[in-house]
């Protein structure tokens, strides 16, 4: 039962605050920016890192894997968490976390001390569903779809800004500026949502499902653990085949367990309904088909020409390449948000994702100059930013309103999957047709050409739920 919001402490009738909706959108996406720099920020730097630390590759993969295991935890949890205390609580919890994980990574060259510091910054990854159900909670409806668009936008002008941001630290300083500028980011934006940004109305209350939440973890890391070592690990592995056995058994007890306690983590019930679960499905595909944005991009311009596709590129350049298309995700998402109002959701998000496997298509035929690239590219951020908007906007017309983080934060989590999915089966695809240049082997045109056409199919797959999912909406109007 929801908790009248003058009884939480909530500050949103205050004359003060109703008068400040456009701070409220900065500093919340201004934090899901930040949130989204620090899970890229890695990325081209990590080669580097086994000589600065004195560790292997493989050990020196922990900071991103750890970060990837603890963001699917939290994201749940926390959306969870803020349902029942308060979305604005958790959202500062989840930017605190990203603050002092940054400031471990900042301040420290030992490897266990990075991947801990990392470990902490996967928290924040909660930030960004709870920076969205915070929005649609307190903002009038005529603002809250532009809003909502512009902080889902951030999911993917963060990891555009912050591949230029991380080649010329790379390029021309040490690789802890890039920790200080996710700790100054994080500040600002705690500070702001602290100060100026007020609760949402309504709490749902109970108590915590612990054990839900011990199943989840062990189903998510069981899951998301093989996936990304299934590259070292083999497929037919025991610890991979093992490993996602056990996750089927946790899902089959949390699935239980959630069914028979009086305040489950997970509400199954709502789970199961058609436009949830039609708009599930649409973002796990959508997740798949955007994994090649960032390998897809600054790894191809980077390998030599002598690979038969690439350019030779320095990491600065790598990085400018999804510049443009980190812009173009903050120039549609407005018109994402006017599409969801004459439209509807539905049909919004099947034109993004035809407007992503349009991009991809592009890529597999265009491969003659770094400007058909940087085009292709461009294109799937267009459809990234049409797309991305509609799938929160589907979660909260078709959820309780003290459920709507809970929500959100599942239905990242799947997008999250989805990618994850996608990491692990490319991967494969990059591995399977190769081309030796001396010493080192890189992925033919020919495997990217696959993965692009996988990323292709599955935006088509998820515009075609999207479809189906519209068909839904039509006859229930009837």
């Amino acid at each position: 039962m929801s908790v009248d919001a003058a009884s939480s402490g909530t500050t949103t009738d205050s004359a003060a605050t109703k008068q400040r909706p456009g701070l409220w959108i900065v500093f919340v996406g201004f934090g899901a920016l930040v949130v989204s720099l620090a899970q890229s920020l890695l990325i081209p730097v990590l080669p580097a890192l086994p000589g600065l630390l004195d560790s292997s590759s493989d050990q020196v993969q922990w900071l991103l894997t750890a970060t990837l295991l603890v963001s699917a935890i939290s994201i749940p949890l926390l959306g969870r968490l803020g349902d029942m205390f308060g979305t604005r609580r958790m959202l500062l919890v989840a930017l605190g976390a990203m603050l002092l994980g940054s400031l471990v990574c900042a301040l420290s060259d030992d490897l266990v001390v990075l991947i801990v510091g990392r470990s902490i910054q996967g928290v924040a990854a909660g930030a960004i569903p709870l920076g969205i159900s915070l929005l649609a909670g307190i903002l009038p409806r005529a603002r809250s779809g532009a809003a909502i668009a512009a902080v889902s936008a951030m999911l993917g002008v963060g990891g555009a800004l912050g591949l230029p941001l991380a080649g010329f630290v790379a390029e021309h300083a040490d690789f802890h500026v890039l920790f200080w500028v996710t700790a100054v980011g994080a500040l600002i934006a705690f500070a702001g949502v602290a100060l100026v940004v007020p609760e949402r109305a309504g709490r749902s209350g109970g108590r915590v499902d612990v054990l839900g939440a011990v199943l989840l973890a062990g189903a998510l890391v069981s899951l998301l653990l093989p996936l990304a070592e299934s590259s070292d690990w083999g497929w037919g592995s025991a610890k991979v085949v093992g490993l996602l056995v056990l996750s089927a058994v946790f899902f089959a007890v949390l699935g239980w367990w959630q069914h028979r306690t009086s305040h489950p983590l997970i509400d199954l019930t709502a789970l199961r309904r058609r436009p949830i679960v039609l708009t599930n499905v649409a973002s796990l595909l959508f997740g798949f088909a955007l994994f090649a944005s960032l390998i897809g991009t600054a790894a191809y311009v980077q390998a030599p020409e002598s690979s038969g596709y690439g350019f030779g590129s320095s990491m600065m350049v790598s990085g400018l390449v999804m510049l443009p298309s980190g812009l173009a995700m903050l120039a549609f998402a407005p018109v994402s948000a006017r599409l969801i109002v004459r439209k509807g959701a539905p049909f919004t998000l099947a034109l993004g994702a035809s407007v992503v496997a349009i991009g991809w298509a592009m890529r597999i035929v265009l491969t003659g100059s770094l400007v058909e690239v940087v085009v292709g590219a461009t294109v799937v951020g267009v459809g990234t930013a049409i797309g991305y908007a509609a799938m929160p906007s589907l979660v909260n017309a078709n959820t309780p309103a003290d459920e709507i983080a809970a929500a959100n934060g599942l239905n990242t989590l799947i997008r999250s999957v989805g990618s994850s999915l996608a990491s692990a089966l490319g991967g494969a695809v990059l591995a399977s047709s190769t081309v030796a240049l001396g010493a080192f082997t890189l992925p033919s045109l020919g495997a990217y050409r696959e993965l692009f056409a996988m990323c292709a199919l599955a935006a088509l797959l998820a515009a075609g739920v999207a479809l189906v999912l519209r068909r839904g909406d039509r006859a229930e109007r009837v």
